[in-house]
């Protein structure tokens, strides 16, 4: 491919390369842990900025011709979320082994980014994802089979592998490997599974293409009774039936989904403690103020403190919140950056998730649509339930917010899934 400038994706990159230093620069100015702070952060704002503008540069050397405006939102979340990680270090008093919050946050985003572009550079198309979504499924199942049994359990929930050197979270793979089996899939039965027949007043699919929505069904349920997880749970179900609905358009298809899923938890409250105590902690967070109720409750001290304005970026107190730089990274916002700030953070996702759908829409080929609408709303389900959580809507346990929270199983799918959804835009060419 020639040689083609990305212009309109590198002016709109100017803003998210400039974000790291100039915030670095505000918490520095503002005196917290000025004892802490060394040169050597600000070669992790300016390392960032050399990948966003370096990614964009190499994607017109290689004459890619997809989407430009997908990538510098991306970048923005990104940067707000490296921001934060070098905000939130001078404060939290975990010892940061092998290197800082921040610094692991950029070696994350580098090994991110270096996907971003194997993915954007060697893989060509991606209709042949569709002759292995057998196969996706069977790894898919498999990983949350082995988290079952070998998982170690942080905060409650069973959702890491302990490799040693690393810890991993499975989980965060299964939603793209879901996504490609369901997009095969459901392509190939659509007509079968829209129409079906008559049972009185219902329409039913065809018995034998039941089969792979119930084990969906019982695989959420397990999630919810085995890891002891009820937002990963609701993140699977929620991507296979809004692939449903994209698919056939049939409402009442979610509608039962949703009311069987309802009575399976409302079965496994009341069989399972521990999914009780959480409910409970969730509804009433003061009932156990000083253990399971801690974080919610700093949480929303920290959503009133930042009222409408914030408090300012280093002026607000997210150590409070002991998990707060993955977790709660919301909630550090909202106190820091109020509710403007927030306001403006759900104006990137929702940006975000407009700019996969018309994606998905464009794209040519009908696998290819659905998967990019599935990889869609992976990140914009999943940014709803974290948010969820942080405000006390859902129960909060293992999500991570995209391109923000710390971590790099999240960053490394997130990234994956942008780069798939560009591989998508490619086919239609340039749209701005």
């Amino acid at each position: 491919m020639a040689a083609r400038i990305r212009l309109l994706e590198l002016q709109l990159l100017v803003l998210p390369a400039l974000l790291g230093i100039v915030g670095l620069l505000t918490v520095y100015l503002s005196g917290t842990g000025t004892t802490r702070w060394t040169w050597a952060d600000i070669w992790v704002s300016l390392a960032f900025m050399g990948l966003v503008l370096g990614t964009s540069v190499w994607l017109s050397l290689i004459g890619f011709s997809g989407d430009q405006v997908l990538f510098p939102l991306v970048a923005m979340l990104s940067g707000l979320g490296l921001l934060l990680s070098q905000r939130l270090q001078p404060v939290l008093r975990d010892d940061p082994g092998w290197a800082t919050l921040a610094q692991r946050q950029l070696i994350y985003l580098a090994l991110s980014f270096g996907l971003l572009w194997g993915t954007l550079t060697f893989l060509r198309g991606l209709e042949w994802l569709r002759r292995y979504k057998y196969t996706a499924a069977i790894i898919g199942l498999g990983l949350i089979l082995v988290t079952m049994i070998f998982g170690i359990e942080i905060q409650g929930a069973r959702l890491w592998l302990d490799l040693g050197v690393v810890t991993v979270q499975p989980g965060e793979l299964v939603k793209v490997l879901l996504v490609i089996f369901l997009a095969a899939y459901l392509d190939d039965y659509r007509d079968l599974i829209a129409t079906g027949y008559r049972l009185g007043p219902l329409t039913l699919p065809p018995l034998p293409y039941l089969l792979p929505m119930l084990i969906m069904w019982g695989m959420s349920i397990l999630v919810v009774v085995l890891q002891r997880d009820l937002g990963n749970a609701l993140l699977l179900f929620g991507i296979f039936l809004a692939m449903l609905y994209i698919a056939t358009g049939r409402v009442a298809y979610v509608l039962a989904g949703l009311l069987t899923f309802a009575l399976a938890v409302y079965v496994a409250l009341h069989l399972f403690s521990h999914v009780g105590v959480r409910i409970q902690v969730w509804l009433n967070p003061w009932s156990d103020p000083l253990q399971a109720g801690f974080q919610p409750i700093q949480a929303d001290y920290a959503f009133a403190h930042g009222h409408i304005f914030g408090t300012g970026l280093g002026f607000g107190h997210p150590e409070f919140i002991p998990v707060v730089a993955s977790d709660y990274a919301f909630a550090a916002i909202g106190e820091e950056l109020g509710l403007l700030g927030t306001v403006a953070v759900l104006g990137l996702y929702l940006l975000l998730v407009t700019r996969g759908m018309l994606i998905a829409l464009q794209a040519r080929d009908s696998f290819v649509r659905l998967l990019a609408a599935g990889l869609t709303v992976v990140l914009g389900l999943q940014t709803l339930i974290i948010l969820a959580g942080n405000v006390r809507l859902l129960p909060l346990t293992g999500i991570t917010l995209p391109f923000i929270s710390a971590g790099g199983s999240s960053l490394l799918t997130n990234f994956l899934i942008v780069g798939l959804l560009l591989k998508a835009s490619e086919s239609v060419g340039e749209r701005r």
